[in-house]
C-alpha cells in the first residue's frame, strides 16, 4: 500500500456537497436526536463498532431505557452489562463501557465529560471515541476517523480503493487538513462522511452515481484501480473460538443463577476449544468461576 497523499482538491469544496447531502440524506437515528445527549452519542459509539445499525438499534433502545445516565449503569453488577449486550459479539465492550460509567460517575459527577483529554482519560475510550463524543455530543472540531470515513477519504482524496489495514499516520495528517475550521461545521463534516461510506461509498458494490463528490473523486477519476496493497482481512465466525464463547456467554445471559460446568459442555462438542473459549472469557473478566465448579457472569 502506498502512502496516503491528498489531492489538489481544495477541502472546502468537498465540504459543501458532502453536509449537503448528508442533510438530505442522513437516516434518523436515535443516537443523533437531541435528546440522546452525550452519554446516547457514547453508548451509540461503543455499540456501532464492528457492528451494523440494524443490529444495534434494538439493544441500544432497550439499554437506555434501563441505563439513561451513566450512573444507573455504574450501580448495576459488570454482569448485568454483559448480560444486556446480548448477541451484538465482542462482549468486552460491554465491561468497557460499565467501567467508562463508573470513572464518569466517579470522576465527573455522572456527566459525560466534554474535553477530549478527559474522555481519552476514561478506560475502555480509545482516540476514535473520545473524538466521536467530543464532535457528535458536543460539537467540537476533531478528525473522527472509522473504517467508513476513512474508505471515503482513501477513495475521495487519495485516489485508492480501500485504506490500510490499520489507520495511518498520513490518514491521521489528511483526515485534519480535510476539516472544516468551524467546529459545528467540522462536527457536521465528521458525521456526512461517515454517513456517505455508510450509505454510498460503500466497501462492497460502491454507488458512485449517488455520490456528491463524485466529480472531484480521485479514485473514480483514475478509473477505480483495483486493490494494490495488502490483502484485507476477512470476518470468518463459524467454527472459531469467538463462535464457542458467543455460545458459552449466551449459557450465562439466560441464567440468573451460576451455570454447572455441565451445561457449558453441551454448547460445544470439542473439548479443547470449548476449554480455550472459556478459560479466555475468564482471563477477558466476562466469565466468574466459582469454588464449586459453577460459573457466572461477573459481579465485581
Amino acid at each position: 500500500m502506498t502512502a496516503m497523499t491528498s489531492t489538489h482538491t481544495p477541502p472546502t469544496s468537498l465540504h459543501t456537497p458532502v453536509i449537503g447531502w448528508f442533510e438530505q440524506h442522513a437516516r434518523d437515528l436515535p443516537w443523533r436526536r437531541p435528546e440522546a445527549g452525550a452519554w446516547g452519542v457514547m453508548v451509540s459509539e461503543f455499540m456501532l463498532q464492528q457492528t451494523p445499525v440494524s443490529r444495534v438499534l434494538p439493544v441500544y433502545e432497550q439499554w437506555l431505557a434501563r441505563w439513561p445516565r451513566p450512573a444507573d449503569l455504574a450501580a448495576e453488577a459488570p454482569g448485568e452489562a454483559v448480560r444486556a449486550w446480548g448477541r451484538l459479539g465482542y462482549p468486552r465492550r460491554a465491561l468497557r463501557l460499565h467501567g467508562a460509567a463508573q470513572a464518569i460517575t466517579e470522576r465527573h459527577g455522572g456527566d459525560v465529560p466534554s474535553e477530549h483529554n478527559q474522555l481519552l482519560a476514561l478506560p475502555g475510550i480509545g482516540e476514535y471515541t473520545a473524538a466521536a463524543v467530543a464532535s457528535f455530543a458536543y460539537g467540537q472540531r476533531h478528525a473522527v476517523l472509522d473504517t467508513n470515513v476513512r474508505r471515503v477519504f482513501a477513495r475521495a482524496a487519495a485516489g485508492i480503493q480501500y485504506p490500510p489495514n490499520a489507520t495511518t499516520a498520513a490518514e491521521r495528517k489528511l483526515a485534519r487538513a480535510l476539516l472544516p475550521e468551524e467546529d459545528e461545521r467540522a462536527a457536521r463534516w465528521a458525521a456526512a462522511t461517515m454517513e456517505l461510506g455508510a450509505l454510498v461509498c460503500t466497501a462492497r458494490n460502491e454507488d458512485c452515481s449517488k455520490c456528491p463528490i463524485a466529480s472531484q473523486c480521485a479514485w473514480l477519476l483514475a478509473g477505480k484501480p483495483a486493490h494494490q496493497g495488502p490483502a484485507r482481512r476477512g470476518q470468518t465466525y463459524a467454527g472459531t473460538d469467538r463462535q464457542v464463547r458467543g455460545r458459552l456467554l449466551a449459557v450465562l445471559r439466560e441464567s440468573v443463577a451460576p451455570v454447572p460446568q455441565a451445561a457449558l459442555d453441551a454448547v460445544w462438542d470439542e473439548p479443547v476449544q470449548r476449554a480455550r473459549a472459556l478459560d479466555g472469557l475468564v482471563a477477558d473478566g466476562l466469565v466468574e468461576p466459582l469454588p464449586d465448579g459453577q460459573y457466572r457472569l461477573p459481579l465485581t
